[in-house]
């Protein structure tokens, strides 16, 4: 187990529990030039994230450390819990297939490693906010509403569905071990605020994109397509490709957690849906022909099969969460894969291998 450096030593750090990841990184990049002192938790276990950790401490000497383990080991959760500011909880087991192989792995990293997470803060803590990374799969497949096809995307039938999305008082409906154990996490970050007065929040997240993802077949389809395409090699879809989600560049999602830091007194026991929303709604049809756009190459793509729980549209409604945090309209979708595209050039990641489907050996595709 890696231990902070001296430098940050007897100082209260932030923490961020996968702070290698995509958004993980990006957050901590965030704080420290907020002059904050970040303390990343991350089991490295994602191949190629050990390069965004180095460039953290590449770019802030001396107020990066790390602890290079997971959230299973409870000594060092509860080293980090007890000298934390702050907690942004990002760690987790990230992949829909990985869960529906290995559904204990992933209950015991999401749902034990979470609470684990929670107590010792409860503990040992109990004044520093947490900010929890959830997801939209807590709201399962969505299979109720009642869908359209319009040209190369499906849309609500419902035009006030279609146009502000999906809100927070949708019903919880866990689908996959994936959706059972975020959506179980999800719940036991709320229910420590009301049952103890923990200063902890939740944003339930569409697709985020930008810099410093890994996109691979399992997370971050966004990226990896246009990892892929930048290859000259071929897209994956499962299903028709009209699926419709909202986007949100990075730079928007970090600055929603921030926000929620600063107004934890009044966010404290809420959870927000977290996107692009409607003007950021893209199907992957539509997002790959902006791709064969910006790169100037046709994009060879191939089907599959849907996948398991899969959601045919899903829209953030962020009218309730721009409010709440006070958070500036979220960047065009056009542009943010513009910025992506420019920085995966700068910064090639081709090389990073998908993680493979023990089931059978799939080409890439999207989460």
């Amino acid at each position: 187990m890696s231990r902070p450096s001296p430098a940050v030593t007897g100082l209260r750090p932030v923490l961020v529990t996968g702070g290698a990841g995509f958004i993980g990184c990006n957050l901590a990049d965030r704080l420290a030039r907020d002059g904050h002192h970040v303390l990343v938790l991350d089991a490295l276990a994602r191949p190629g994230v050990e390069r965004n950790l180095d460039w953290l401490r590449r770019t802030h000497p001396g107020r990066i450390s790390a602890v290079i383990d997971d959230l299973r080991d409870g000594d060092a959760v509860s080293a980090a819990a007890r000298k934390a500011q702050a907690v942004f909880h990002l760690a987790g087991q990230v992949a829909v297939t990985t869960s529906l192989d290995d559904p204990w792995t992933d209950f015991e990293v999401n749902v034990a490693g979470t609470l684990r997470l929670l107590e010792a803060l409860r503990r040992h803590n109990p004044g520093a906010p947490l900010v929890f990374a959830s997801t939209n799969k807590v709201y399962g497949d969505l299979a109720d509403i009642g869908l359209e096809q319009a040209g190369d995307a499906y849309r609500p039938v419902d035009a006030a569905l279609r146009g502000r999305g999906i809100g927070e008082d949708r019903r919880l409906d866990f689908h996959t071990p994936y959706g059972c154990s975020k959506g179980a996490a999800d719940q036991y970050v709320l229910d420590h605020a009301r049952s103890f007065g923990m200063p902890t929040a939740v944003l339930r997240m569409s697709c985020i994109y930008g810099p410093h993802q890994m996109g691979t077949e399992d997370q971050g389809w966004v990226a990896h397509f246009l990892i892929r395409a930048l290859d000259g090699r071929p897209i994956t879809i499962f299903g028709d490709g009209r699926q419709v989600r909202d986007i949100l560049f990075v730079d928007d999602a970090v600055e929603a957690y921030v926000a929620a830091w600063r107004r934890i007194a009044a966010v404290r026991g809420q959870a927000f849906n977290l996107g692009g929303g409607p003007a950021n709604a893209v199907s992957l049809r539509q997002l790959i022909r902006h791709i064969e756009t910006l790169t100037g190459r046709s994009v060879n793509v191939e089907f599959r099969d849907w996948r398991a729980g899969d959601q045919r549209y899903y829209v953030s409604d962020i009218g309730r969460v721009r409010q709440a945090l006070g958070l500036p309209e979220p960047l065009p979708w056009r542009d943010g894969l513009g910025r992506l595209a420019d920085w995966l050039r700068r910064n090639p990641v081709g090389d990073i291998p998908a993680i493979p489907d023990p089931r059978e050996q799939r080409a890439e595709a999207i989460s």
